[in-house]
């Protein structure tokens, strides 16, 4: 007897730039090329909760993903596109109840049924403070607006998945696979908790069902397959255990995933195809811990913006796996295997560990500052193993000599975004301003401003906005003045920590610089913009602590002005901006111009995924020097930083 074949997961590239009309030509094109779902990125003003026209929006928009900036640009990004026979996921966190009603109200002008509607919003702020950075307001409003969008979906989008608990960002910030097991299960807990007092008994085991899940498989792939049959059977013990939830259908651990970009490398980026597919191996091989739906990064995303061709190739990988080989035809491989039954006994018991601890806290949302200190603590170690090459990285610290690439030749190994995009958007978004009834959206955001302060879900106010014409801005502005704004902490201790290996050369450089500038060396790392990855400021700053330096750092989402007043206040000697939006050219003009107008003249070194080219801009501009995901060797650029700030003549030869 001949085994049923299995369906294939959801194929899906993540994707979005420049304007909602361009965006929807690369969906399309991708569509027509096999792919069968959507994967919404948007761009950072958009994520957190401002108009393109914004000043914090300059130079980010388009950048990281399409703006949004109102019911127009929603209606052109899924234009042609049947959106009640789409699958659509939205990468969007904060502003994920505004992103919902705009789509509803779209899919409401096709003629959809609402009901039919099939997706997910991620809607997981919890991760934002922890490690993605585009959060607006605290953690209990922000709490309750996710639990608000899924009481809402259970009514009305019945196939909807109103929350994506997303570990993807965990490991991208250095969690070990019990911490990502732990803290995005911990976080699950948290909005189900919340929720029951949203929905009724009878419905809640249903929520329960409808809760996913979007994960990060790195390149351990043993690991990592034996963490995926780790979540599904912490989660299913959890809802029965915790939740008393009886029927299985509604235990069943529902995933998507992304693989590893953390892992990407700029150097010999050609070897990144193997990286992706031995990691893609990791979530689809164990049939009873499969993916239901997969997203690949391409090959070049740590040189930039990939281009058409390049997300091809990612997805005609999973095709490959899906239709040429017979993986759909057995049974899952693994069970019974005694040495993976092992590791994921492994697994389960310190995630269970450290589930514990969060719970002794009392739960994720006040464990957040515990959460993030032990990501800033495990990242350091796993960089710190990759120098002392316990960890080899192939073309990175082993293997490095290598034939040029034919990949990379030439100007066209990545996409540029386009220069002209941003002033098409803001123009179109002042024509939407003007051509509006200000009756309307005053009456809007009225009602939005009530419902956001009585507590009523806030999903009906906002599908009401969207209709009317508010922008994301005039949405999100209600939203910060109802519930307030929130700094996350930033997980870098003032203290120093334990570790000392190669560290003493680098102090005693620091002394003596020091001596010479008559007190301690003080390094001010900033993040202007919008820009939430904070991983590698982290790293920085808590280096430069470790060896010496008085370090100022106080997270993301800073405006240049606030940057340059901090490095005059503090009395900075070198100034360091981690920038990783694609955002760099205009937001270090800005930054150098103020400090030359304070008369501010100390070294500013910048960091970040920024193309050669770009990087020989930014030096001819008076940028000291400039850092990608290439230079690994945190010590190398720590005594550079050193030389930067010796006052001695020695110092600038």
């Amino acid at each position: 007897m001949t085994q049923t074949k299995d369906k294939p997961w959801l194929f899906r590239t993540y994707a979005g730039h420049s304007t909602a009309a361009a965006s929807n030509a690369l969906y399309r094109g991708n569509l027509a090329k096999g792919q069968t779902g959507l994967s919404v990125a948007f761009d950072l003003p958009t994520q957190t909760g401002y108009d393109s026209d914004h000043e914090l929006a300059r130079g980010e928009v388009g950048k990281v993903g399409v703006p949004v900036s109102h019911l127009g640009d929603m209606r052109a990004l899924f234009a042609n596109i049947p959106l009640e026979q789409m699958n659509t996921s939205m990468t969007i966190n904060a502003t994920a109840p505004w992103l919902l009603a705009l789509y509803i109200a779209v899919a409401e002008e096709q003629g959809a049924d609402v009901a039919a509607l099939q997706g997910t919003v991620q809607n997981d702020i919890i991760k934002e403070y922890l490690s993605r950075g585009t959060y607006i307001c605290p953690p209990k409003p922000s709490l309750r607006m996710i639990t608000d969008v899924a009481a809402y979906t259970q009514e009305h989008l019945p196939k909807w998945n109103p929350m994506n608990v997303c570990s993807y960002h965990l490991q991208e910030a250095g969690a070990t696979p019990e911490q990502e097991l732990a803290f995005a299960l911990a976080t699950a807990c948290a909005v189900l908790d919340d929720l029951k007092g949203k929905v009724s008994a009878a419905d809640f085991p249903n929520m329960v069902g409808r809760i996913s899940f979007f994960v990060n498989a790195g390149i351990r792939f043993v690991t990592e397959l034996c963490k995926m049959r780790a979540f599904v059977e912490l989660w299913d013990e959890l809802c029965e255990t915790r939740y008393g939830i009886t029927e299985a259908k509604y235990r069943r651990f529902r995933y998507g995933v992304q693989v590893n970009s953390l892992g990407l490398t700029e150097q010999q980026p050609e070897n990144n195809v193997y990286r992706i597919l031995i990691e893609m191996l990791a979530v689809t091989l164990s049939k009873n811990a499969r993916a239901r739906a997969v997203q690949l990064p391409a090959w070049n995303e740590a040189l930039g913006l990939p281009r058409p061709w390049d997300q091809q190739w990612s997805l005609r990988m999973q095709q490959i796996l899906a239709y040429e080989t017979d993986l759909l035809e057995y049974d899952d491989l693994f069970d019974g295997n005694p040495a993976i039954d092992r590791k994921v006994a492994a697994l389960k018991e310190g995630a269970r560990s450290e589930l514990a601890q969060i719970d002794a806290m009392g739960g994720a949302v006040a464990s957040i500052d515990y959460m993030k200190g032990r990501l800033v603590e495990a990242n350091a170690e796993r960089i710190a193993r990759i120098e002392s090459k316990e960890t080899t990285v192939v073309g990175v610290n082993r293997w490095i000599e290598t034939t040029p690439s034919p990949l990379t030749a030439g100007d066209g190994s990545i996409m540029q975004a386009d220069p002209e995009a941003e002033a098409d958007q803001i123009a179109r978004l002042q024509a939407w301003k003007a051509a509006r009834s200000s009756a309307a959206i005053e009456a809007a955001l009225a009602a939005l401003r009530r419902d956001a302060q009585s507590g009523a879900n806030i999903m009906p106010a906002s599908i009401a906005a969207a209709k009317a014409g508010v922008t994301t801005g005039e949405w999100a502005q209600v939203i910060r003045q109802a519930f307030g704004e929130y700094r996350a902490p930033t997980g870098v201790s003032r203290s120093p920590s334990n570790r000392t290996e190669g560290l003493e050369p680098i102090r005693e450089a620091v002394q003596l610089v020091s001596a010479k500038l008559g007190r301690q060396l003080k390094f001010l790392v900033g993040k202007p913009g919008l820009d939430g990855h904070s991983n590698g400021a982290e790293q920085i700053a808590a280096r430069a602590r470790d060896c010496g330096m008085d370090i100022h750092y106080e997270g993301i989402r800073l405006t240049p002005a606030e940057i340059v007043a901090a490095a005059i206040e503090q009395e900075a000697h070198v100034v360091g901006l981690s920038i990783l939006s694609g955002s760099h050219l205009p937001l270090i003009r800005d930054v150098l111009a103020r400090m030359r107008a304070e008369g501010l003249d100390v070294p500013l070194v910048v960091g970040g995924i920024i193309p050669e080219e770009d990087a020989a801009s930014l030096r001819a501009l008076g940028v000291a020097a400039v850092y990608t995901p290439k230079d690994f060797e945190l010590n190398r650029i720590m005594m550079d930083i050193v030389a930067l700030a010796d006052p001695s003549p020695v110092a600038a030869e």
